[in-house]
């Protein structure tokens, strides 16, 4: 288990590829935030100038001189002052409302980015990434994002800004009472790093915890059948009891240091002003020479004042700003997870031969049709001489000398040769593991080979385009994948151009037309929850619907009938049979009975070929599958 002080590792320049990104979407409304964000920084310390004149050239002659001789220069004053906050209160308005709308659109393109990348990347990545970690990216990660756009940085750079402008307001009036501020802030600055750091520290670890919560969740829902099965309840709470108090434990470090900060630096606060006030009234007192950057004098009361208010700003300024660092650190944190996405390498494609409809010109030779007709073809271009020749999809699949492994140094497939005529049927049988599904994902090329030939029309399947591969080969699995919409939508899932007409007669094809029927608004029923509300059987009918309107000219079926009942099997089966005339067809079955039919069945062990034959030849033979057909032993 991993280290639980440990989290997500912050990749150098994961914040300037974050305003990269900000800029290249928003650029001229973050200029304008921007400058309305010095606007709002620059009018309070400006305001601070005002107040020591309001003191120093109203109210002390004021009370010697009255308030008559001072009213012109009291009236400039305070209209000057209102109108540098109003100019400061615009500013905060446009900047904040400005960002609310860039916030949520950099999180829209994210998101937009994310999913056009995810359905980019190869099925390893899927294979090897728990999917609630994956979810985690696109809400926690992304809300930590908002978070650090919408609120950490403008107050970050508005902060810098007051920050800036006071201290050199302050060097103006007077260097002894800057020095004095300088020596105190030291102490600011060392609580902020202690405390603000240790929360984010933690913030990191809360953020990777919360992405393991949520995918534990996912696995723990999408097996609860089996968690009641097996009277699994207490261990998996137990199990969720444990990370949640990970979670907590790190929520509650990172909250309990990012709390403290702000009362602590409020304290730290009050002392300096108290001392300010101290040094400053004894320097009135003694009429102490004053050293600033803009005159030489003594310091007067307005100077004091104004500083104090300075001083009080500067340090909720900074409390202010210290509170942001979690947010910023975790905001870091959930960037560079979304980031890690973006740059996972998409799935490699060197291709070039493609699908294309064909017909056949008047000397009976191939050619590629402009719209669509019941032939398809290989648009195969030769680079040696620029030549494009075009090859009839009939669907001859051959495998030679192919090994294979997930990862290299445990190989899954030995040195596995075959070959499926056009309109043949092949059978792969074998225990859990013998390396049944994986010889259908190497023909899918959803993994490559790293030994080894496939061959599809004669045509080394690595020279033709992963879509036009896929577009030709058909599959229904096991386990059934329903898309929330009508039972129509589904069946159309197949092959989005089809018309209602095709669907229906796909359906028929499938054996699925007379339930459908039945169903509370026929074709137009709604479907949630993957078909929650459908059997086993009646889902496994749709998807062999959808395979049908397809039309693919090579059918894999995945143990498509394991998980139904012997009655619904047979319903099944029919719909299948249909499905798989004058296709080839490579099935993976564990019910013997389902392959009896089949040209070829390749028994495998290990992820090797021992047994190959028909039904008869291999009952003959009286080996493996004799056995396995006769129940001497079973598959495991």
């Amino acid at each position: 288990m991993a280290d639980k002080n440990k989290g997500p590792e912050m990749k150098k320049g994961t914040f300037s590829r974050l305003m990269k990104y900000i800029f290249a979407h928003y650029s001229w409304k973050i200029m304008i935030v921007l400058f309305c964000i010095v606007i709002s920084a620059i009018s309070t310390v400006v305001a601070t100038v005002f107040l020591q004149r309001l003191i120093d050239e109203v109210i002390t002659p004021g009370i010697t001189s009255g308030f008559d001789a001072v009213r012109d220069q009291f009236m400039m004053i305070i209209s000057l002052m209102i109108l540098i906050h109003t100019a400061g209160v615009i500013g905060s308005f446009t900047y904040t409302r400005i960002m609310a709308g860039v916030t949520q659109g950099i999180l829209k393109h994210f998101r937009t980015d994310m999913f056009n990348k995810m359905e980019m990347l190869p099925i390893k990545y899927f294979d090897t990434h728990a999917h609630g970690d994956i979810m985690s990216t696109y809400t926690n990660d992304t809300d930590a994002i908002r978070q650090l756009i919408g609120q950490s940085l403008p107050m970050m750079f508005q902060t810098i800004l007051s920050v800036t402008s006071m201290v050199i307001m302050m060097l103006c009036y007077s260097i002894w009472l800057t020095i004095a501020v300088g020596v105190m802030s030291i102490s600011i600055v060392y609580v902020t790093k202690k405390f603000a750091g240790a929360s984010a520290k933690y913030m990191m670890v809360q953020q990777e915890t919360l992405a393991e919560e949520e995918g534990f969740i996912e696995e723990m829902m999408n097996g609860q059948k089996v968690v009641k099965v097996f009277c699994h309840e207490e261990e998996s709470k137990e199990e969720f009891k444990k990370i949640n108090e990970k979670l907590f434990e790190a929520g509650r470090t990172a909250n309990a240091n990012g709390n403290v900060l702000m009362p602590i630096l409020h304290n730290i606060g009050n002392i300096m002003y108290v001392l300010l006030a101290l040094i400053g009234g004894l320097m009135v007192y003694f009429q102490a020479p004053n050293i600033s950057l803009v005159e030489n004098g003594v310091v007067t009361i307005g100077i004091i004042v104004s500083f104090l208010n300075m001083s009080r700003q500067l340090s909720q300024t900074i409390g202010q700003a210290s509170m942001q660092v979690p947010m910023i650190a975790m905001g870091l944190a959930g960037a560079t997870r979304v980031f890690d996405l973006l740059d996972q390498e998409p799935e490699f494609d060197e291709g070039y031969v493609t699908l294309v409809y064909a017909r056949r010109n008047e000397k009976g030779e191939l050619e590629e049709a402009p719209s669509r007709t019941g032939l398809w073809a290989w648009k195969h271009p030769h680079k040696a001489d620029g030549t494009v020749t075009y090859v009839e999809l009939k669907g001859r699949v051959e495998l030679e000398h192919v090994d294979f492994g997930y990862v290299p140094e445990k190989m899954v497939l030995h040195d596995i040769s075959l070959y499926a005529k056009p309109g043949q049927k092949i059978a792969f049988v074998g225990a859990t593991g013998a390396g049944k599904t994986t010889i259908t994902n190497l023909i899918n090329r959803f993994y490559d080979i790293p030994d080894g030939k496939i061959r599809y029309d004669g045509i080394n399947i690595n020279k033709i385009k992963k879509h036009d591969l896929r577009h030709s080969l058909g599959i229904v699995l096991q386990d059934v994948n329903l898309f929330t919409g009508t039972v129509m939508d589904n069946i159309r899932y197949g092959r989005l151009v089809a018309t209602d007409e095709e669907c229906i007669e796909a359906a028929k094809l499938a054996n699925a037309h007379g339930f459908i029927e039945r169903l509370p608004d026929g074709y137009q029923t709604m479907l949630t929850g993957n078909g929650a509300s459908l059997s086993q059987g009646q889902r496994q009918l749709i998807s062999i619907a959808r395979a049908a309107v397809a039309n693919h000219p090579v059918m894999i079926l995945d143990e498509a009938t394991s998980s139904i009942d012997t009655r619904t099997e047979a319903l099944v089966s029919d719909g299948m049979d249909n499905l798989m005339k004058g296709r080839t067809v490579f099935v993976i079955a564990h019910r013997l009975s389902t392959v009896r039919n089949s040209n070829a069945i390749m028994v495998l062990d290990h992820g090797r070929i021992i047994e190959r034959g028909d039904h008869d030849d291999l009952i003959d033979q009286k080996g493996v599958y004799y056995q396995l057909y006769t129940g001497a032993f079973e598959l495991e």
